[in-house]
């Protein structure tokens, strides 16, 4: 059995949940990132239509952590994060279609992994979700003056944990 970084048989009822996992994916680990973010605790329909209008450019992730040279955005205006602080509106973001598409695909297999264990995939909601650095594969490209560099790849492993919603518990997000 594969390991997932969040376990806690005596705490989580594992019957009202199910768990999907993608190893050594081949998109970038920081758009991968905060493409989960953006996701983490949105209902399972929310966040499959999210990754839709992300590949339409329709929607923006929000990239508040990994910010280096990511252009702004107008899209990113109505979108506020919710901090300790009270907020704070972050106004750069991106597109990235690709790990939309993956995210999507995951989201999907564990969709069908709820519906084979008989959960109700319209209460379902992403509770956990992690994004983290698999070993970077390694290529070369050739420069001036017979020189060679590096060209390295940043893939990926990604888990998540989809859950039934209480019908007393508050939406969040």
């Amino acid at each position: 059995m594969v390991k997932y970084a969040r376990h806690d048989p005596l705490c989580d009822d594992w019957n009202r949940a199910v768990k999907a996992k993608c190893k050594d994916s081949r998109v970038h680990f920081k758009n991968t990132r905060e493409t989960a973010n953006a996701i983490k605790n949105m209902d399972l329909g929310r966040a499959k239509q999210f990754l839709s209008n992300v590949i339409g450019h329709k929607e923006v992730v929000p990239f508040c952590v990994h910010t280096g040279g990511v252009g702004r955005t107008a899209q990113n205006k109505n979108l506020i994060k919710k901090k300790k602080n009270g907020g704070r509106k972050c106004s750069q973001g991106r597109w990235p279609e690709k790990s939309c598409k993956v995210l999507r695909d995951l989201l999907r297999n564990a969709e069908s992994n709820a519906e084979e264990k008989g959960l109700s995939t319209d209460k379902l909601f992403v509770s956990h979700i992690a994004v983290q650095r698999a070993a970077k594969m390694r290529r070369r490209t050739y420069r001036a003056h017979g020189r060679i560099n590096p060209f390295m790849a940043s893939p990926c492993h990604i888990e998540l944990i989809l859950e039934e919603r209480d019908d007393d518990k508050p939406i969040e997000g």
